[in-house]
Protein backbone atom coordinates (compact mmCIF):
# COMPACT_ATOMS: atom_id res chain seq x y z
CA UNK A 1 0.00 0.00 0.00
CA UNK A 2 1.17 3.30 -0.44
CA UNK A 3 1.00 6.56 1.38
CA UNK A 4 -2.61 7.36 0.04
CA UNK A 5 -3.59 3.35 0.89
CA UNK A 6 -3.91 2.23 -2.68
CA UNK A 7 -2.65 -1.33 -3.84
CA UNK A 8 1.25 -1.17 -4.81
CA UNK A 9 1.78 -1.62 -8.36
CA UNK A 10 5.78 -2.33 -9.44
CA UNK A 11 7.19 -2.99 -13.05
CA UNK A 12 8.79 -6.12 -13.81
CA UNK A 13 12.45 -6.22 -12.45
CA UNK A 14 11.83 -3.46 -9.89
CA UNK A 15 12.97 -4.00 -5.97
CA UNK A 16 11.46 -1.93 -3.06
CA UNK A 17 13.52 -1.40 -0.28
CA UNK A 18 13.26 0.09 2.92
CA UNK A 19 15.67 2.44 4.52
CA UNK A 20 14.97 2.97 8.24
CA UNK A 21 13.21 3.59 10.72
CA UNK A 22 16.32 2.60 12.56
CA UNK A 23 18.59 3.20 10.16
CA UNK A 24 21.57 5.71 12.04
CA UNK A 25 23.03 6.81 8.67
CA UNK A 26 19.27 8.86 8.11
CA UNK A 27 20.03 11.02 10.89
CA UNK A 28 17.16 10.86 12.59
CA UNK A 29 14.31 8.25 12.42
CA UNK A 30 13.40 8.49 9.07
CA UNK A 31 11.77 5.76 6.58
CA UNK A 32 12.57 5.65 3.25
CA UNK A 33 11.02 3.61 0.62
CA UNK A 34 13.00 3.19 -2.18
CA UNK A 35 12.15 1.64 -5.52
CA UNK A 36 14.85 0.23 -7.32
CA UNK A 37 15.82 -1.41 -10.94
CA UNK A 38 18.82 -2.75 -10.17
CA UNK A 39 21.08 -0.09 -8.56
CA UNK A 40 19.12 2.59 -10.22
CA UNK A 41 16.58 4.42 -7.92
CA UNK A 42 13.05 4.50 -9.38
CA UNK A 43 11.38 6.39 -6.78
CA UNK A 44 12.01 8.00 -3.21
CA UNK A 45 8.94 8.00 -0.41
CA UNK A 46 9.77 9.21 2.35
CA UNK A 47 7.50 8.40 5.47
CA UNK A 48 7.83 11.15 8.60
CA UNK A 49 6.30 11.01 11.61
CA UNK A 50 8.32 8.54 13.55
CA UNK A 51 9.44 11.17 16.10
CA UNK A 52 6.76 13.88 16.09
CA UNK A 53 5.81 15.19 19.57
CA UNK A 54 3.83 17.83 19.10
CA UNK A 55 6.02 20.99 19.88
CA UNK A 56 3.54 23.61 18.04
CA UNK A 57 0.76 22.54 20.57
CA UNK A 58 2.72 22.29 23.13
CA UNK A 59 3.75 25.77 22.46
CA UNK A 60 0.02 27.14 22.61
CA UNK A 61 -0.12 25.70 26.45
CA UNK A 62 3.07 27.41 27.30
CA UNK A 63 3.70 31.05 28.30
CA UNK A 64 5.43 33.94 26.16
CA UNK A 65 9.00 33.01 28.03
CA UNK A 66 8.53 29.59 28.09
CA UNK A 67 7.58 28.33 24.94
CA UNK A 68 10.55 29.29 23.43
CA UNK A 69 12.54 26.31 24.56
CA UNK A 70 10.36 23.50 23.16
CA UNK A 71 12.18 24.98 19.79
CA UNK A 72 15.32 23.81 21.09
CA UNK A 73 14.35 20.15 20.24
CA UNK A 74 13.33 21.08 16.57
CA UNK A 75 16.62 21.43 14.90
CA UNK A 76 18.69 20.57 17.94
CA UNK A 77 21.88 21.53 16.15
CA UNK A 78 20.55 25.03 15.75
CA UNK A 79 18.59 25.44 19.07
CA UNK A 80 20.25 28.74 19.68
CA UNK A 81 19.07 30.43 16.58
CA UNK A 82 15.22 28.95 16.87
CA UNK A 83 15.29 29.70 20.28
CA UNK A 84 16.67 33.80 18.85
CA UNK A 85 13.43 33.52 16.19
CA UNK A 86 10.67 32.93 18.91
CA UNK A 87 12.31 35.65 21.20
CA UNK A 88 12.70 38.55 18.15
CA UNK A 89 8.84 37.30 17.52
CA UNK A 90 7.47 38.19 21.03
CA UNK A 91 9.27 41.61 21.04
CA UNK A 92 7.86 42.44 17.80
CA UNK A 93 4.58 42.47 19.58
CA UNK A 94 5.70 44.22 22.52
CA UNK A 95 7.71 46.51 20.39
CA UNK A 96 10.49 46.18 23.30
CA UNK A 97 13.69 47.65 21.92
CA UNK A 98 16.58 44.96 22.90
CA UNK A 99 19.65 46.50 24.65
CA UNK A 100 22.22 46.79 22.14
CA UNK A 101 24.80 44.41 24.04
CA UNK A 102 21.83 41.84 23.77
CA UNK A 103 21.76 42.03 19.90
CA UNK A 104 25.96 42.03 19.61
CA UNK A 105 25.92 39.08 21.60
CA UNK A 106 22.99 36.49 20.33
CA UNK A 107 24.55 37.49 17.14
CA UNK A 108 27.54 36.20 18.02
CA UNK A 109 26.05 33.17 19.75
CA UNK A 110 24.08 32.10 16.53
CA UNK A 111 27.18 32.75 14.69
CA UNK A 112 28.78 30.58 16.66
CA UNK A 113 26.01 28.01 16.18
CA UNK A 114 26.31 27.98 12.89
CA UNK A 115 29.67 27.26 12.53
CA UNK A 116 29.36 24.22 14.98
CA UNK A 117 26.61 22.80 13.07
CA UNK A 118 28.23 23.26 9.90
CA UNK A 119 31.60 21.19 11.54
CA UNK A 120 29.04 18.54 12.79
CA UNK A 121 27.43 18.15 9.33
CA UNK A 122 31.08 18.21 7.92
CA UNK A 123 31.92 15.24 9.95
CA UNK A 124 28.95 13.63 9.47
CA UNK A 125 29.34 14.18 5.28
CA UNK A 126 32.72 12.46 5.68
CA UNK A 127 31.27 9.45 7.69
CA UNK A 128 28.18 8.57 5.58
CA UNK A 129 30.69 8.69 2.77
CA UNK A 130 33.13 5.87 4.78
CA UNK A 131 35.78 8.08 5.91
CA UNK A 132 35.76 7.95 9.79
CA UNK A 133 38.77 10.52 10.30
CA UNK A 134 36.69 13.68 9.51
CA UNK A 135 34.29 13.09 12.31
CA UNK A 136 37.21 13.14 14.78
CA UNK A 137 38.66 16.94 13.31
CA UNK A 138 34.97 18.23 13.21
CA UNK A 139 34.45 17.38 16.66
CA UNK A 140 37.54 18.71 18.01
CA UNK A 141 36.89 22.07 16.89
CA UNK A 142 33.03 21.73 17.70
CA UNK A 143 33.80 20.61 21.32
CA UNK A 144 35.97 23.96 21.84
CA UNK A 145 32.79 26.19 20.62
CA UNK A 146 30.51 24.01 22.87
CA UNK A 147 32.96 24.41 25.84
CA UNK A 148 32.24 28.46 25.09
CA UNK A 149 28.27 27.71 25.16
CA UNK A 150 28.43 25.50 28.64
CA UNK A 151 30.33 28.25 30.79
CA UNK A 152 28.04 31.04 28.79
CA UNK A 153 24.84 29.42 29.05
CA UNK A 154 25.11 26.52 31.23
CA UNK A 155 24.13 24.08 28.10
CA UNK A 156 26.16 22.57 25.70
CA UNK A 157 23.35 21.73 22.91
CA UNK A 158 19.76 23.05 24.47
CA UNK A 159 21.11 26.49 25.25
CA UNK A 160 17.78 27.84 26.41
CA UNK A 161 19.83 31.36 26.53
CA UNK A 162 17.28 33.43 24.84
CA UNK A 163 14.18 35.57 26.85
CA UNK A 164 11.89 37.90 25.73
CA UNK A 165 13.76 41.31 25.63
CA UNK A 166 17.71 40.14 25.29
CA UNK A 167 19.52 37.05 26.78
CA UNK A 168 19.25 35.48 30.42
CA UNK A 169 22.47 36.46 31.76
CA UNK A 170 25.37 38.29 30.84
CA UNK A 171 28.47 36.82 29.04
CA UNK A 172 31.27 35.27 30.91
CA UNK A 173 34.43 37.25 31.76
CA UNK A 174 36.39 34.66 29.63
CA UNK A 175 33.94 35.00 26.86
CA UNK A 176 36.33 37.02 24.59
CA UNK A 177 39.61 35.58 24.80
CA UNK A 178 37.65 32.35 24.41
CA UNK A 179 35.98 33.10 21.07
CA UNK A 180 39.28 34.51 20.14
CA UNK A 181 41.22 31.49 20.46
CA UNK A 182 38.54 29.08 18.58
CA UNK A 183 38.52 31.72 15.77
CA UNK A 184 42.34 31.05 15.60
CA UNK A 185 42.01 27.08 15.83
CA UNK A 186 38.88 26.90 13.59
CA UNK A 187 40.75 28.81 10.57
CA UNK A 188 43.85 27.06 11.06
CA UNK A 189 42.00 23.61 10.74
CA UNK A 190 39.90 24.56 7.83
CA UNK A 191 42.72 24.26 5.74
CA UNK A 192 42.83 20.11 6.87
CA UNK A 193 39.47 20.27 6.19
CA UNK A 194 40.21 20.41 2.67
CA UNK A 195 43.32 18.81 2.18
CA UNK A 196 41.56 15.81 3.72
CA UNK A 197 38.01 15.91 2.36
CA UNK A 198 37.49 18.78 0.11
CA UNK A 199 40.34 17.62 -2.24
CA UNK A 200 40.05 14.15 -2.05
CA UNK A 201 39.63 12.27 -5.38
CA UNK A 202 37.59 9.63 -3.87
CA UNK A 203 35.21 12.01 -2.02
CA UNK A 204 35.17 14.14 -5.17
CA UNK A 205 33.90 11.17 -7.38
CA UNK A 206 31.31 10.74 -4.80
CA UNK A 207 29.69 14.45 -4.88
CA UNK A 208 30.28 15.70 -8.58
CA UNK A 209 27.50 15.75 -10.58
CA UNK A 210 25.75 13.93 -8.19
CA UNK A 211 22.23 15.02 -6.60
CA UNK A 212 22.04 18.11 -9.01
CA UNK A 213 19.05 20.60 -8.20
CA UNK A 214 17.53 22.99 -10.54
CA UNK A 215 17.14 26.82 -9.10
CA UNK A 216 13.31 26.26 -10.62
CA UNK A 217 13.39 22.97 -8.53
CA UNK A 218 14.42 24.73 -5.64
CA UNK A 219 12.06 27.34 -5.73
CA UNK A 220 8.91 25.34 -6.24
CA UNK A 221 9.76 22.81 -3.81
CA UNK A 222 10.38 25.97 -0.89
CA UNK A 223 14.36 24.60 -0.55
CA UNK A 224 16.23 27.41 1.90
CA UNK A 225 19.65 27.58 3.04
CA UNK A 226 22.78 26.19 1.70
CA UNK A 227 20.87 23.67 -0.52
CA UNK A 228 19.12 26.42 -2.11
CA UNK A 229 21.83 28.56 -2.46
CA UNK A 230 24.12 26.40 -4.19
CA UNK A 231 21.98 26.42 -7.23
CA UNK A 232 22.25 29.79 -7.18
CA UNK A 233 19.28 30.70 -5.03
CA UNK A 234 19.69 34.23 -3.74
CA UNK A 235 17.45 33.37 -0.09
CA UNK A 236 20.05 34.39 2.99
CA UNK A 237 17.17 35.89 5.54
CA UNK A 238 20.30 37.67 6.86
CA UNK A 239 20.33 39.55 3.58
CA UNK A 240 17.16 40.05 2.27
CA UNK A 241 15.27 40.88 5.84
CA UNK A 242 18.11 41.87 8.14
CA UNK A 243 17.81 41.45 11.71
CA UNK A 244 19.51 41.95 15.12
CA UNK A 245 21.88 44.37 13.55
CA UNK A 246 22.82 42.16 10.59
CA UNK A 247 22.35 45.15 7.87
CA UNK A 248 25.15 47.01 9.78
CA UNK A 249 28.11 43.56 9.06
CA UNK A 250 29.98 42.45 6.24
CA UNK A 251 29.53 39.69 4.76
CA UNK A 252 28.93 37.83 1.70
CA UNK A 253 25.64 35.56 0.85
CA UNK A 254 27.56 32.51 -0.85
CA UNK A 255 25.91 31.16 -3.80
CA UNK A 256 27.26 27.66 -6.26
CA UNK A 257 25.60 27.40 -9.67
CA UNK A 258 26.24 23.56 -9.79
CA UNK A 259 23.57 22.57 -7.94
CA UNK A 260 25.47 19.42 -7.25
CA UNK A 261 26.43 17.31 -3.55
CA UNK A 262 29.75 19.37 -4.47
CA UNK A 263 28.05 22.41 -4.60
CA UNK A 264 25.90 22.27 -1.32
CA UNK A 265 29.45 21.21 -0.04
CA UNK A 266 31.53 24.10 -0.73
CA UNK A 267 28.80 26.28 0.16
CA UNK A 268 28.58 25.39 3.58
CA UNK A 269 32.75 25.20 3.78
CA UNK A 270 33.09 28.66 2.71
CA UNK A 271 29.80 29.76 5.12
CA UNK A 272 32.16 29.05 8.16
CA UNK A 273 34.99 31.72 6.96
CA UNK A 274 32.01 33.88 6.10
CA UNK A 275 30.55 33.38 10.36
CA UNK A 276 34.43 33.61 11.20
CA UNK A 277 34.44 36.61 9.67
CA UNK A 278 30.83 38.21 11.26
CA UNK A 279 32.95 37.13 14.62
CA UNK A 280 35.41 38.99 14.43
CA UNK A 281 33.81 42.11 13.33
CA UNK A 282 32.26 41.65 16.89
CA UNK A 283 34.31 40.23 19.47
CA UNK A 284 36.04 43.14 20.09
CA UNK A 285 32.66 45.51 19.62
CA UNK A 286 30.63 44.26 22.31
CA UNK A 287 28.76 47.78 23.72
CA UNK A 288 27.98 47.98 27.32
CA UNK A 289 25.13 48.56 29.13
CA UNK A 290 22.06 45.97 30.00
CA UNK A 291 21.91 42.96 28.60
CA UNK A 292 18.08 42.55 29.15
CA UNK A 293 15.34 45.06 28.55
CA UNK A 294 12.58 45.33 31.31
CA UNK A 295 9.54 43.46 30.54
CA UNK A 296 6.53 41.96 32.36
CA UNK A 297 6.77 38.90 34.68
CA UNK A 298 3.34 37.75 32.86
CA UNK A 299 4.40 38.27 29.30
CA UNK A 300 0.72 39.27 27.31
CA UNK A 301 1.07 40.20 23.22
CA UNK A 302 -1.52 42.21 22.39
CA UNK A 303 -4.25 41.04 19.68
CA UNK A 304 -2.79 40.49 16.21
CA UNK A 305 -0.78 37.96 14.11
CA UNK A 306 3.18 38.63 14.46
CA UNK A 307 5.65 36.89 12.07
CA UNK A 308 9.45 36.60 12.38
CA UNK A 309 11.92 35.00 10.21
CA UNK A 310 15.91 33.79 10.68
CA UNK A 311 18.53 32.26 9.18
CA UNK A 312 19.22 28.70 10.16
CA UNK A 313 21.99 26.51 9.68
CA UNK A 314 19.74 24.89 7.21
CA UNK A 315 17.68 27.64 5.97
CA UNK A 316 14.70 29.60 6.53
CA UNK A 317 13.02 29.37 10.05
CA UNK A 318 9.40 31.32 10.66
CA UNK A 319 8.12 32.10 13.71
CA UNK A 320 3.86 32.49 13.53
CA UNK A 321 2.52 33.66 15.98
CA UNK A 322 -1.62 34.90 16.73
CA UNK A 323 -2.66 35.98 19.64
CA UNK A 324 -5.95 36.56 21.68
CA UNK A 325 -4.22 38.81 24.14
CA UNK A 326 -3.92 36.16 26.45
CA UNK A 327 -0.56 34.96 28.42
CA UNK A 328 0.13 31.63 25.92
CA UNK A 329 0.07 31.92 21.97
CA UNK A 330 -3.61 30.99 20.60
CA UNK A 331 -2.21 29.44 18.03
CA UNK A 332 1.65 29.17 16.77
CA UNK A 333 2.96 27.96 13.39
CA UNK A 334 6.56 26.92 12.36
CA UNK A 335 8.37 27.12 9.24
CA UNK A 336 10.82 25.27 9.81
CA UNK A 337 13.83 24.44 6.54
CA UNK A 338 13.84 21.35 7.00
CA UNK A 339 10.92 19.92 6.38
CA UNK A 340 10.69 21.79 2.82
CA UNK A 341 14.57 20.52 2.27
CA UNK A 342 13.34 17.16 2.97
CA UNK A 343 11.28 16.93 -0.21
CA UNK A 344 14.36 17.87 -2.60
CA UNK A 345 15.51 14.11 -1.91
CA UNK A 346 12.72 12.24 -3.95
CA UNK A 347 13.67 14.76 -6.73
CA UNK A 348 17.27 14.35 -6.88
CA UNK A 349 17.43 10.50 -6.09
CA UNK A 350 15.39 9.87 -8.99
CA UNK A 351 17.49 7.70 -11.63
CA UNK A 352 20.62 7.73 -9.76
CA UNK A 353 22.41 5.11 -8.02
CA UNK A 354 21.53 3.81 -4.64
CA UNK A 355 24.83 5.01 -3.62
CA UNK A 356 24.24 8.09 -4.28
CA UNK A 357 21.23 8.67 -2.29
CA UNK A 358 23.93 8.66 0.68
CA UNK A 359 25.63 11.18 -1.10
CA UNK A 360 22.28 13.54 -1.63
CA UNK A 361 21.37 13.02 1.97
CA UNK A 362 24.20 13.78 3.48
CA UNK A 363 24.73 17.55 1.28
CA UNK A 364 20.81 18.18 2.49
CA UNK A 365 21.36 17.86 5.79
CA UNK A 366 18.49 16.91 7.29
CA UNK A 367 17.36 17.38 11.14
CA UNK A 368 14.31 14.77 11.26
CA UNK A 369 13.24 16.48 14.80
CA UNK A 370 12.98 19.91 12.74
CA UNK A 371 10.28 18.10 10.27
CA UNK A 372 8.21 16.21 12.52
CA UNK A 373 7.45 18.97 15.23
Amino acid sequence: MNLLGEPEVTEEGEFIINIGPQHPSTHGVLHLKVWLDGETIKKVEPHIGYIHRSIEKMSESLSYRNFIYVTSRMDYISAHINNQACALTVEKGLQVEVPARARVVRVLLAELTRLASHQLWWGCTGLDLGAVTPFFYAFREREAILDIMEETCGARLTQNFMVPGGIMYDIHPNFQNRVKTVLIQVKEKLKEYDELVTDNVIFQGRVKGVGVLTAEDAISLGITGPSARASGVSCDVRKWFPYEGYENLQFDEVLDTGGDCLARYMVRMREMKQSIHIIEQLIDNIPEGDFQAKTKMVIKLPKGEFYQRVETARGELGVYIVSDGGSSPYRIKYRTPNFSNLWALPVLAKNAKIGDLISIMATLDLIIPDIDR
